[in-house]
């Protein structure tokens, strides 16, 4: 089938939900990816911070065909292996709690949203302007965004939102009647915003003096994205609860909500479920992530390939370049053209994430030839 038979499909059967750009891909390998007349792409998004350690990995691809062929699902009425094997892993690697498992990491958010509520019910949760958690219900009630929310009014109650650089505001917003804040550690979907450290500062203070929760979304900043396993490694504030999703199964839907030892047992029976999530195949896949994510000589190699990045941009002379690791942001004029030309004639996968704002979220084994090889083709679309 050629592109234009896939937009006559996409026309008669697919809700209009996104904007699709005129590209079929058919095959990827490490940070390359192929179209289906053969074109070569280099890719600096990898699915949105999802292929954490590139296209069709050796060590992914052998554990997904080895778990496939045993077992694939067996409902979480039942044990498995690699689920309590992935549960151990994320909890001794970051919060030393426990954890539930989901498809995506808006379903992520709507367990820590619940799980704020279920320790104080009728609590608010205080979320940051600017911040996306999903678009689900619960996640798109604590997504302050009148474009976002308004077609689907009357969300859930009880979400307040402050700016997202006014510590003072944040600390004033927290009482005795909140049950979480609730924060991106580095907002991704409005332009790659790193929160301050006194703004997380101030949410750690507020949350411990109201008993409230701290919830961190790591859904797109965590799984080694900034340099650290976890994005508030880095920051000198712990969270009570972290969401994670994306890069954890590296292209397979598996997500998580992972909480600090005081609050793993706070839901009882009954009180969450799910169908798909833990199953065996997808906790398999996040598990060979993690084996080669979570190495310190990786992620030392991550943060020095962030530096290189970030170094580049700055000298192509753009504007607004910011981020952590390799989660990086630059400004220019009609940035949704400017990815789109890239796209379709620097063959660079990138994305516009508003008018102004180019985002970068390349696979976390990118090679230092490969980010030389995107700052010349982006040199020359921003020319």
């Amino acid at each position: 089938m050629t592109v234009t038979d896939l937009q006559a499909l996409e026309r008669d059967y697919l809700m209009p939900t996104y904007a699709k750009a005129p590209v079929e891909f058919v095959r990827g390998e490490g940070c390359a990816l192929w179209d289906s007349e053969g074109n070569e792409y280099l890719d600096m998004l990898a699915g949105i911070s999802v292929v954490q350690i590139g296209h069709s990995h050796p060590a992914l691809v052998e554990a997904v065909t080895a778990q496939a062929a045993r077992l694939m699902h067996a409902t979480n009425l039942f044990y498995t292996e690699p689920a309590l094997r992935l549960a151990e892993r994320l909890s001794e690697g970051s919060l030393g709690g426990k954890v539930f498992f989901t498809n995506s990491g808006a379903e992520a958010n709507e367990c820590a949203i619940k799980l704020g509520r279920r320790r104080r019910i009728g609590g608010e949760i205080v979320v940051l302007a600017g911040a996306f958690h999903g678009r689900t219900m619960g996640a798109l009630s604590a997504t302050p965004s009148q474009a976002k929310q308004e077609p689907f009014e009357p969300l859930l109650p009880g979400f307040v939102a402050v700016p997202r650089d006014d510590s003072a505001a944040l600390h004033a917003a927290v009482h005795d009647g909140t049950a979480a804040v609730m924060i991106e550690p580095i907002q991704g979907e409005s332009g790659i915003h790193p929160i301050s450290s006194e703004v997380l500062a101030a949410a750690r203070e507020a949350c411990d003096d109201h008993g409230a929760l701290l919830v961190f979304d790591e859904i797109q900043c965590g799984m080694g994205r900034t340099g650290d396993l976890w994005a508030w490694q880095g920051l000198g504030v712990r969270p009570d609860v972290i969401t994670v999703a994306k890069g954890l199964g590296g292209g397979v839907p598996v997500g998580a909500c992972v909480t600090g030892p005081a609050y793993g047992d706070v839901f009882q029976s009954g009180d969450h479920g799910t169908t798909f999530a833990g199953g065996p195949l997808v906790c398999a896949a996040a598990n060979a992530v993690l084996d080669v994510v979570d190495d310190p000589e990786f992620l030392a190699a991550v943060a020095a390939k962030g530096v290189a990045l970030r170094g580049g941009l700055e000298a192509l002379g753009v504007d607004g370049v910011r981020g952590r690791g390799l989660m990086l942001a630059f400004e220019v004029p009609e940035a949704p053209d400017v990815a789109r030309r890239l796209l379709l004639e620097q063959r660079l996968v990138v994305n516009a994430t508003g008018p102004d704002t180019i985002r970068l979220l390349p696979p976390l084994t990118v090679t230092g030839a490969e980010i030389h090889d995107a700052l010349e083709r982006l040199s020359t679309a921003v020319r």
